[in-house]
């Protein structure tokens, strides 16, 4: 570790006792210091400790449901401000940059991107912006270390499958616009999205989409910290992947 990720971790348990990184520390030894589902075997990191879950009820955890709630509630207006955009605006969409391809079948426009909400989004997709903002963000619900973007399959199109990079994140996908044949692959299960209603996955485990259907399927997409990671494992983290994402030029 760097002397900055040392300091930063010293300073964290000082603040929160001796053990409070005990799985942060396991994670960064050799061999990942746990065993891991199978499908779990292309992610990079795995947190000890979490459960080796893929599908997870959107309502199971008391801190991700007022999340929820607020997406679900305001859905009707999000669906509405996301299709005047994607007809009056589409410059604001851009080919999805993953960390293992780019897709022009893909579109995204983000919201919350580097840490900080993106201020063009502002006026493109108002009350997604705000629910998210005052739901996620300003809650500290949100992953700081990844995103939240209204993602759209262009008919035809689909996501071959992956591991994202580790499992101390989770994704929350609302159903915004959902054509028929379109499905999502999660560990070998797959679902279809409920226009409305959210979908909650770990996407550390192998998963895959497609849009089979005749328009494009939207979602709106937020990388949440995984509810069974804690306060401390959180600051620990996000110092952790920050400064070996400097050490490697990415910003």
């Amino acid at each position: 570790m760097t002397p900055e990720i040392e300091n930063a971790f010293v300073a964290i348990r000082s603040d929160h006792g001796a053990d409070s990184l005990s799985r942060v520390e396991r994670m960064l030894e050799p061999g990942g210091g746990a065993a891991r589902h199978p499908l779990q075997k292309g992610a990079k990191w795995i947190l000890p400790g979490l459960s080796p879950t893929p599908w997870h009820d959107p309502r199971a955890h008391p801190e991700l449901i007022p999340v929820v709630q607020a997406l679900e509630s305001a859905h009707p207006v999000i669906r509405d401000e996301l299709k005047s955009a994607w007809e009056a605006r589409r410059e604001a969409f851009s080919d999805y940059e993953h960390y293992l391809t780019r897709q022009t079948d893909w579109q995204a426009l983000h919201l919350y991107r580097g840490g900080a909400m993106v201020e063009e989004a502002a006026t493109t997709v108002p009350t997604a912006y705000k629910v998210l903002e005052e739901f996620a963000v300003d809650t500290e619900k949100i992953c700081p270390l990844l995103e939240s973007h209204f993602s759209t399959l262009l008919p035809g199109a689909s996501i071959a499958p992956h591991c994202d990079l580790w499992n101390f994140s989770i994704n929350l996908h609302l159903a915004v616009d959902i054509p028929d044949g379109c499905s999502i692959t999660v560990a070998g299960e797959t679902r279809t999205w409920q226009e409305g209603h959210c979908l909650l996955f770990d996407y550390s485990f192998e998963h895959e989409a497609r849009n089979d259907g005749a328009r494009p399927r939207t979602c709106l997409l937020v990388d949440l910290w995984h509810p069974e990671t804690t306060i401390p494992e959180r600051r620990a983290l996000t110092v952790l992947i920050s400064e070996i994402r400097r050490l490697m030029g990415e910003g």
